[in-house]
């Protein structure tokens, strides 16, 4: 039965049978030392030479361990050995310890890696390491990553159920509707001339839950954005998705501050949080952010050099609409779903006809050492209010009924008032594990054009795939 390389320090004097692939090989003298790597750390393999007419069999296995290069995939069986005094390595978790081979199998030879491996990878070309992103994901780094993400995914899966929150699966291929960024669409085959599209977010679908007395919902949610890439940006990203019902914005903050300091706390005890003087985290006016540090996401960090200090952050009162100089019209700053702090659609047409910048809405943003990592508001409730909010914007009611018939027709059944937020799974992962780039936290990201090199995506389809869909490809001039 094999054994995880972690675990063969409570078998001393015992025979393992161990599996992975070769990281480094070292000769000294006639003896071969080989560090054998498998998902759970590193090992010392010895293979020492004995006279011919001792054993044959000990001697083939000396001879097989001689042809091994990085990263062929072998099976062996041995003994565990403590290492000589003065021979121990401090660095690895197994470093007092060592295998001595009786067997050897070679499962696979592998061709020699395109860069090292042994490396952080952070000094390789980025266009290299994604082509190779399955050689490249074998560096101890990014598999931390990936456990870091797994396990901050758990603790957020654990602490939410425990609220008797229920996770839900909305739909990846909906309708296109305007959201703030571009959709990717799909072309329908069955109905020629129509399209669906990814989702930017599930806004529409967990309102509509809360319509379906869901009350509290939560989603590891992947979302589409056709907009250009930026370290913190990819085409495809995960994002926390909120919502729940009958709740302030207050409540919804006191939620996200206690599942993410307690989330800290557990995964990553050697981090300092730097917190207001009645130990929570700081809030602060989208006014008084601007006024101070002429942004919206302030890194308030009182020593920006240390990278285990964090500063969580909440940005409130948000202004409802900004102005489109291109457009020529007032647009939603957050999302049109957004409740202003209005009572009802008469005050609000009344103070848009007055003065739109001056209207506030209930909107919040969760940010950490200079990143936004998360945006809510609590949402309109109101299908009138929201009619006035639409036409604010420039809408018809042709367009408003045909694009979001389906939201207005729902909330004449009883909707309850409710309110969200969606925290950036990447973004923060990328924070907590101080990377530069979220790219570094995905398992298979895109290139910073948006390009996917090891799948060779985005590719040209053929003309019967394009024939099939009604769909032919123009020049664009």
């Amino acid at each position: 039965m094999r054994t995880w390389n972690k675990d063969i320090i409570n078998k001393v004097d015992k025979e393992v049978e161990l599996m992975g692939w070769v990281a480094v090989r070292r000769d000294h003298g006639k003896i071969i030392f080989i560090d054998l790597r498998d998902k759970t750390g590193i090992n010392q393999l010895v293979f020492i030479p004995v006279k011919s007419e001792q054993s044959s069999d000990k001697n083939n296995v000396y001879e097989k361990a001689n042809t091994l290069r990085p990263e062929w995939v072998i099976k062996i069986r041995g003994e565990v050995k403590k290492r000589p005094k003065g021979m121990e390595n401090n660095n690895l978790k197994t470093g007092e310890y060592e295998i001595e081979v009786k067997d050897l199998e070679i499962l696979n030879e592998a061709k020699t890696p395109p860069f090292s491996l042994d490396t952080d990878g952070y000094d390789i070309n980025e266009e290299t390491r994604m082509a190779y992103r399955y050689l490249d994901l074998r560096r101890q780094r990014l598999q931390k990553n990936l456990k870091a993400r797994f396990q901050i995914i758990k603790f957020i899966r654990d602490y939410l159920t425990e609220k008797e929150f229920t996770e839900i699966e909305t739909p990846i291929i909906t309708k296109s509707t305007p959201e703030g960024a571009r959709d990717y669409i799909i072309p329908a085959r069955l109905q020629p001339g129509k399209f669906y599209a990814l989702p930017q977010s599930p806004q529409q679908y967990k309102q509509l839950l809360m319509v379906a007395g869901t009350e509290r919902y939560f989603q590891i949610a992947r979302c589409f954005r056709d907009e250009d890439t930026r370290g913190d940006r990819q085409p495809e990203f995960t994002q926390l998705d909120i919502e729940m019902s009958f709740i302030t914005q207050e409540e919804i903050m006191e939620l996200i501050e206690e599942m993410f300091l307690n989330l800290v706390k557990k995964l990553y005890p050697e981090k300092k949080i730097k917190l207001a003087s009645d130990g929570r985290i700081i809030r602060m006016s989208y006014k008084d952010a601007m006024e101070k540090y002429g942004s919206d996401k302030p890194d308030i960090r009182d020593n920006k050099d240390d990278k285990n200090e964090l500063a969580f952050l909440f940005v409130v009162d948000f202004p409802m609409f900004e102005w489109k100089e291109n457009e020529k019209r007032w647009d939603a700053a957050h999302h049109p779903f957004t409740q202003p702090k209005v009572k009802d659609a008469i005050e609000f047409q009344k103070l848009f006809k007055e003065n739109p910048a001056k209207i506030l809405a209930e909107q919040y943003d969760f940010v950490l050492n200079g990143f936004e990592v998360g945006g809510g508001s609590i949402r309109i409730h109101n299908s009138e209010l929201l009619q006035a909010v639409f036409e604010a914007m420039g809408n018809k009611a042709k367009d408003i009924q045909e694009k979001f018939g389906h939201l207005l027709e729902a909330f004449n059944y009883g909707v309850p008032p409710h309110g969200g937020i969606a925290p950036g799974i990447d973004r923060l992962i990328m924070i907590l594990e101080n990377e530069p780039n979220i790219r570094e936290v995905i398992a298979f990201p895109k290139t910073g054009d948006g390009r996917d090199l090891m799948m060779n995506a985005p590719s040209e389809i053929d003309k019967e795939q394009l024939k099939d869909l009604g769909l032919e490809i123009k020049n664009k001039e």
